[in-house]
């Protein structure tokens, strides 16, 4: 039997799990190792790759360091999230604003620390991304379509710091990434339609307010068209393994959301949509396994 005090600790950690979106750190995390396996060192041993001191402290840095922009963006936003998020806003509130403020410095501290043991670069970069998310969170994402552009910055920059680790400069990295990142400006622009009730009360200018619904969706519409530009690239030009099924599915897939955008009116519409994309942005983690079935096996020894 769980006493009283046990189970408000379990909920104060469940709070801090929803604080920090455990759940999309896991996702990244296994995301940057599939990529460094898959894509950006195709050609060394899996147990060099897996193992690599190096590569696991800038993945527990880049972690940290996402950990702690979700708690202080949470800690801006906790007005908002109160309107737009009201059930996950009750259980954030069960852990004070004192200790996620000082969960928030412990978490850069050690990202840091981390950061010091790979190189004097690392260092300055994650002290860059510290610094980049608190501007993000403070100031920037008032601003319509910069905070939109630099939040997906942010949220790839994980991605971009394992893809210099390995200084691999293949073009179909490249197109990787524009796929990955035109995909994830969507989702924000739609985060801003599902959200404008919220924003409104904290005078946030973001394009669905400053422009109106219709205008914000034929930009996302014009986004998604752009996205699929290096989904089809990855299908019929470049050797993907496997990994073609996703593409030509995240296609068909990315034509229907369209269809749906311009028949969305609602919240509930622009949920749907946001899920959508998430769907896509989700499924192509574990996709990276198709890019060759056989490829971990065969680099086991």
């Amino acid at each position: 039997m769980f006493t009283r005090k046990n189970k408000l600790l379990l909920f104060k950690l469940l709070s801090l799990f929803s604080v920090v979106r455990g759940y999309n750190i896991l996702m990244i995390t296994f995301a940057q190792y599939l990529a460094s396996i898959y894509i950006l060192s195709p050609n060394l041993p899996l147990r060099t790759v897996v193992f690599d001191i190096n590569l696991f402290l800038i993945v527990t840095a880049s972690a940290l360091v996402i950990a702690s922009g979700y708690i202080i963006n949470n800690f801006y936003d906790a007005e908002k999230d109160l309107i737009n998020k009201p059930t996950k806003s009750m259980l954030d509130r069960l852990v004070s604003q004192r200790f996620k403020l000082t969960t928030y410095f412990v978490l850069n501290f050690i990202a840091v620390l981390a950061a010091s043991y790979i190189s004097f670069r690392a260092v300055l970069f994650f002290s860059a991304y510290i610094f980049g998310i608190w501007l993000y969170s403070h100031k920037l994402k008032r601003i319509p379509f910069l905070g939109n552009l630099v939040s997906t910055t942010l949220a790839i920059a994980p991605f971009f710091v394992v893809f210099v680790y390995y200084k691999n400069f293949e073009a179909v990295i490249f197109v990787h990434a524009l796929f990955l990142f035109l995909l994830m400006l969507a989702r924000e622009m739609i985060k801003d339609l599902e959200n404008i009730a919220g924003d409104l009360t904290q005078n946030y200018r973001t394009i669905p307010i400053l422009y109106g619904a219709r205008k914000a969706k034929s930009l996302i519409m014009f986004l998604v068209i752009f996205t699929l530009i290096p989904a089809w690239l990855l299908v019929t030009k470049f050797d993907v393994g496997l990994m073609y099924v996703y593409f030509t599915g995240s296609i068909l897939l990315l034509v229907f959301f369209i269809i749906l955008l311009f028949r969305a009116t609602d919240k509930k519409h622009y949920v749907w949509l946001h899920n959508i994309l998430k769907f896509i942005i989700v499924i192509g983690v574990f996709s990276i396994l198709l890019i060759d079935v056989d490829l971990v096996l065969n680099r086991i020894i």
